[in-house]
């Protein structure tokens, strides 16, 4: 498929994702949006709102999908740790897959308007907590330890996650499916009951 054949929304998105890369957010124009994907400014809003609809949608897009996926595993039959490490790999994979978009929109997200920011936050304020059900579900029942909360559990692995962008190279070693691998790895290993260390008495 050409870019002419390309839908518009798409090359819209194509475009701003490739010069929000390349030049930032803040010092991309609209007209060079619409002049790199061969539109008017009328046909893009037509589809977008403003510049900062655009940087939502491009991380949004991934988020959905990410959701959509997740949702798939959670609600999969099967043991809970299995069904975690699905889902700790793949959003690794998935994150790693569309690394643009999550560079871009973590880097930018603070230029948003405040509701859109508030929407945002809201939206993987979501996937976060369908991601933790399946911690709290293998501590209730015994498969994951319980010392540590699980709210704690998701910030540290997405705290990870979502830096991802500041360091990996599709040019390095791993793939994003072998480093999806050893993270989900690394989850599981650290909710093993076995594992739990004894803490020094805290000072005071």
């Amino acid at each position: 498929m050409t870019q002419d054949q390309e839908p518009v929304r798409q090359r819209l998105l194509s475009e701003a994702t490739r010069l929000f890369a390349e030049q930032g957010f803040e010092s991309t124009s609209v007209q060079e949006v619409v002049a790199a994907a061969g539109v008017t400014k009328g046909a893009m809003y037509h589809y977008f709102d403003s510049k900062d609809d655009l940087l939502h949608e491009i991380y949004g897009r991934v988020l959905r999908m990410q959701m959509e996926r997740l949702t798939h595993f959670a609600d999969s039959p099967g043991p809970v740790a299995e069904r975690l490490y699905a889902a700790a790999s793949d959003v690794v994979t998935t994150t790693v897959d569309n690394l643009d978009d999550s560079k871009i929109f973590f880097r930018s997200m603070h230029l948003l308007v405040p509701d859109t920011r508030k929407s945002v936050r809201a939206e993987r304020r979501r996937y976060h907590e369908r991601f933790r059900d399946l911690v709290t579900e293998g501590q209730r029942e015994g498969t994951f330890r319980s010392d540590t909360p699980a709210d704690i559990v998701v910030d540290f692995f997405f705290g990870s996650v979502h830096h991802l962008g500041t360091w990996y190279s599709t040019e390095g070693a791993l793939s994003g499916a072998e480093l999806g691998a050893h993270f989900a790895d690394l989850l599981l290993t650290s909710l093993r009951p076995e594992l739990r260390p004894d803490r020094p008495a805290l000072p005071g």
